[in-house]
Parts: structure tokens; C-alpha cells; sequence
């Protein structure tokens, strides 16, 4: 049996260090991270990267970083969209959420608007999720139903009362205001 001293002297594995964007996500305020972005233009791209990568917290402060910076189908996100389609079913809600913000603000080639239109679904369906994690994957559903009426009913239908009794008053206030937007 080995004593717990000789456990203790067991080295353990190194920690990695933090780079200074993930000491600027984890120790700034919004206007000092938005200024670093702006200063340094290859954290851009290294906020992409940490969006799409599994390494909390990082990994959703900078998705969120990314969609209080960015323009409206932004030039630099959008060769990076069908990567963060794909990677929606295998994150967590803070993460999710913010990339289905950053979504909401592309221009969706056809290709794969059907690909985030069943990830959504899927993401709305599951009454687990968070709330506003739920309530962006539905703006993201509606938004497509309105390019394609066809998909109004189907819209409306996963709008029925096991879907929305989870949801916070506010946010159940917002998908009933949404939800006109394909009712009409």
C-alpha cells in the first residue's frame, strides 16, 4: 500500500497557461475586451477559434464577445457558419446560446439553413435547456419559417404548452409576440 506522502510527491499535470485574449475574457469589462479586439487583430480570429473549441469558460464569453463585435453578416464569421451550425448539438447552453446569437446576425447560405433549422428544433424540444438558450433556437426557427412559409405550422405547433411551460414569464411574453410574425 503506498502512504499518502508518496501520493502527494506524484507530480500533477501541468496546468496550461492562459494566453492574455483568455486573461482579457475572464478578467475585463465588455468595453476593455471590445477595445482589445480592436487594437489586436488576430484575437478576432482567436475568439472564433475558442468559440468553436471546448475550453470553459473561455469558449462562451468569447462567442459572446464575438456578437457584441461583430457587424451583421460579417466577412470574418461567415466563412466559419457551417462550423458553428455543427457544433450546436455538442456544447453547452452558455455557449449555445451565444452562437445561435451570432447566427441570428448571418446571412444563412441555403445549404444549411436546414441543418440549423433541425438543430434548433431539436435544441427548442428539449425543455431541459435554458430558457434563453431555447428562446434564440425558436427566433432562429420563426426567422426561417418566415422565408419559407411552409414551415409556419410546424412553427406553431412546437409552440404548444409541453414547449412553453418551462419558459419564463418574460420570454414566453417574447415568443407569443414572435409567433405573429407567422400566425398572420
Amino acid at each position: 500500500m503506498k502512504s499518502v506522502a508518496s501520493k502527494k510527491n506524484k507530480k500533477s499535470p501541468l496546468k496550461r497557461k492562459e494566453t492574455i485574449f483568455e486573461k482579457v475574457l475572464t478578467h475585463s469589462h465588455k468595453k476593455e475586451m471590445i477595445f482589445y479586439i480592436n487594437q489586436h487583430a488576430n484575437s478576432f480570429e482567436e475568439a472564433i477559434k475558442l468559440s468553436l473549441a471546448h475550453k470553459p469558460p473561455y469558449s462562451w464569453r468569447a462567442a459572446w464577445l464575438l456578437w457584441g463585435c461583430m457587424k451583421k453578416n460579417d466577412s470574418r464569421i461567415q466563412k466559419h457558419v457551417k462550423s458553428f451550425i455543427c457544433i450546436l448539438p455538442k456544447i453547452k447552453d452558455n455557449q449555445k446560446r451565444e452562437i445561435l446569437k451570432i447566427l441570428e446576425k448571418m446571412n444563412i447560405p441555403e445549404k444549411l439553413e436546414g441543418l440549423l433549422y433541425s438543430h434548433c428544433a431539436t435544441i427548442w424540444v428539449e425543455v431541459n435547456h435554458q430558457p434563453s438558450v431555447r428562446f434564440y433556437a425558436l427566433k432562429s426557427l420563426i426567422k426561417t419559417a418566415q422565408k419559407y412559409p411552409e414551415l409556419s405550422a410546424e412553427v406553431v405547433l412546437l409552440t404548444q404548452n409541453q414547449y412553453t411551460e418551462t419558459l419564463t414569464a418574460g420570454i414566453y411574453k417574447s415568443v407569443k409576440k414572435m409567433l405573429l410574425k407567422i400566425k398572420k
